[in-house]
């Protein structure tokens, strides 16, 4: 089992023949992902060869969801070009969006959210790594060969440390990992991906990756308390970040006590989440409440 994405999901990529698209297409596909096609108004007819697979190239999402079933689009364009793309897929009705772009205006975040929201499309994104069920789909740039299908769920704002812990938890292995981005505005929340692990029954444990600035993991964290029965293992990225400062992604900011790692993890702890210091021993954690059968 899976969350939001699965070996039948049927992927379009917007700005597939650009250089990033292209790099990650082949990615994609390397891992097994069902990629259908690309969009490109302007190369619309055309096909372009990955390996031994020959995608065909549309000149609309509308026009690729019809000719394919696409149920799933990963979006590779220009900033000034995502907030278009986004709504194309919504008015196409895709039901999924992994929008990769980073340096997204706050206020065309803000204003495809709202509107894809309105015709029923999931965002993933902006400014994130994507998702991926290893053995089965990978949407967007994680790199599909540094773990292997398993019972953790993974959720995390930051892209780095996804991989790390996919690759500290090899061994154990992910149902699905989620990199939801670190901008002050995104699609898809930590509560969003907690409540799907929920109800997956192939979870069996929940890693939830945080960082300083704003109130996200503090309201995962009350989430967590009244619906989540299963166990959940945490890190926070930002401990030894000056006050003030900006750090990193663009919602890390931290202004007094609010938004400040010590603060999220003591909220995460009052709602029976392990908290691990480092990501090394995050993992060390997940393994142990594993192998307790907590």
């Amino acid at each position: 089992m899976a969350i939001y994405l699965t070996k039948e999901s049927r992927v379009l990529v917007q700005g597939m023949t650009g250089a990033e698209g292209m790099k990650h297409t082949r990615r994609m596909l390397a891992a097994g992902t069902n990629v259908v096609g690309g969009v490109n108004p302007r190369k619309a007819g055309r096909t372009v060869d990955f390996d031994d697979r020959t995608v065909p190239v549309f000149g609309s999402v509308a026009d690729g969801v019809a000719r394919t079933g696409a149920d799933v689009t990963v979006i590779f364009v220009p900033p000034a070009f995502a907030k278009a793309a986004v709504v194309e897929a919504a008015d196409a009705r895709i039901p999924l969006a992994v929008v990769i772009t980073e340096g997204i205006p706050v206020h065309d975040s803000v204003a495809f959210h709202a509107y894809a929201r309105s015709k029923g499309t999931r965002v993933i994104g902006p400014n994130c790594p994507g998702l991926i069920t290893p053995g089965g789909s990978n949407a967007g740039i994680i790199p599909a060969d540094i773990t292997k299908p398993g019972r953790i769920g993974l959720v995390s704002k930051s892209g780095t440390l996804t991989y790390q812990l996919m690759y500290e938890l090899r061994d154990i292995g992910f149902s699905t990992c989620v990199g939801i981005g670190g901008d002050p505005v995104v699609g898809t929340s930590h509560i969003d991906c907690l409540g799907a692990f929920q109800n997956d029954p192939e979870t069996e444990l929940v890693v939830l990756i945080g960082e300083i600035g704003g109130d996200a993991e503090e309201r995962a964290a009350a989430y967590i308390r009244d619906h989540v029965t299963k166990p959940v293992v945490a890190y926070i990225a930002g401990f030894t970040a000056p006050e003030g400062r900006t750090m990193g992604h663009a919602g890390a900011i931290v202004s007094g006590s609010s938004g400040t790692a010590q603060a999220k993890k003591e909220a995460l702890e009052e709602a029976g989440v392990r908290v691990g210091s480092t990501p090394t021993e995050t993992a060390r954690l997940v393994t142990e409440r594993l192998a307790d059968g907590e």
